[in-house]
């Protein structure tokens, strides 16, 4: 027969009778253990993942504020698909770290993401190729939206690819010269599926996201500011500066209503992204195995008139 002790902690079945009870005290000892650490029970699984990503810099303050830095050698980053594969990893663990209280998302060199190596992907015609940047280009901007802490962007210089990234932050803060553009698209010849859309549309309004998708011109802060997508502008150079400030006023809310807080602004773009985002990723992947098989095309063209006086 399973007997079971009322307790404030989970009940622990056993054998009712007294050779029992040194193993009960035993487990329930380690279980009152356990329950005293999960004030913090993901930190000691991943503390080593501040080192882990190549173009990712990862530094958090005693606060809790942590402020996620792209990169590529320090500079400005330049995305490739190496990246594309580690954002996976490097966002699913920021949003498991509950020692992160805010998060800042910003770029190295005074650029927030310039510019992308499209040839790092390899062939995006091959359907291997493209479903693995399908997966991680869906899980990359659900792993951002799963941030369960408040999110603050800030931009300096040209957002011009994965500018999504910063639209799913709770507030960006934009430096005067800062410009908004969609480099790797509809201008390259590819759908603008990976999350662009949804997140500018909700943002700025479907009207405003389709004439700048289709038209993807330099996007400038102030601009931006009057579309609603973009919360401050501040001097150059003083973005991360204004994003620590609100951070730190930010912090000044118990952590459970920060967290909610979080929580409850992000569920209807998050619930966007799951609709949408897999479904536009997959139609940008026949577009880009059509541009290929174009490019092909004309390449066979050329070599065919080549010799032709």
């Amino acid at each position: 027969m399973v007997a079971w002790r009322k307790s404030s902690l989970a009940p622990l079945p056993f054998e009712a009778h007294p050779e029992s009870s040194e193993t009960v005290a035993q487990l329930r000892a380690i279980q009152v253990q356990q329950a005293k650490q999960r004030g913090n029970p993901m930190h000691p699984l991943h503390a080593n993942y501040f080192n882990a990503y190549r173009s990712l810099k990862l530094t958090r303050d005693t606060d809790g504020v942590l402020v996620a830095e792209f990169h590529s050698n320090g500079g400005p980053f330049t995305f490739t698909a190496q990246d594309h594969t580690e954002l996976v990893d490097a966002f699913y663990r920021i949003a498991q770290d509950r020692s992160n209280k805010v998060v800042i998302l910003t770029g190295a060199g005074r650029e927030f993401i310039p510019g992308i190596d499209f040839s790092s992907f390899g062939n995006v015609a091959d359907p291997g190729v493209w479903s693995q940047v399908h997966d991680e280009g869906v899980q990359i901007v659900e792993n951002i939206a799963n941030i369960r802490v408040p999110m603050i962007a800030a931009v300096e210089g040209r957002a011009h690819v994965h500018s999504e990234y910063a639209l799913l932050a709770n507030v960006i803060v934009a430096a005067e010269d800062a410009t908004f553009q969609d480099l790797p698209h509809f201008a390259a010849g590819i759908v603008p599926g990976d999350g662009i859309f949804t997140t500018w549309s909700y943002r700025a309004g479907a009207g405003r996201a389709e004439a700048f998708l289709l038209n993807p011109q330099p996007l400038k802060a102030r601009t931006a500011q009057q579309w609603g997508v973009v919360a401050e502008v501040v001097p150059n150079g003083k973005a991360l500066v204004r994003a620590r400030e609100l951070a730190a006023l930010y912090l000044k809310a118990p952590e459970i209503t920060r967290r909610n807080t979080r929580v409850h602004f992000i569920q209807p773009l998050k619930e966007r992204i799951v609709r949408e985002v897999g479904y536009g990723l997959s139609l940008e992947g026949a577009s880009a195995a059509d541009l290929v098989k174009s490019m092909q095309s004309n390449k066979e063209r050329e070599a065919a008139t080549a010799g032709v006086p």
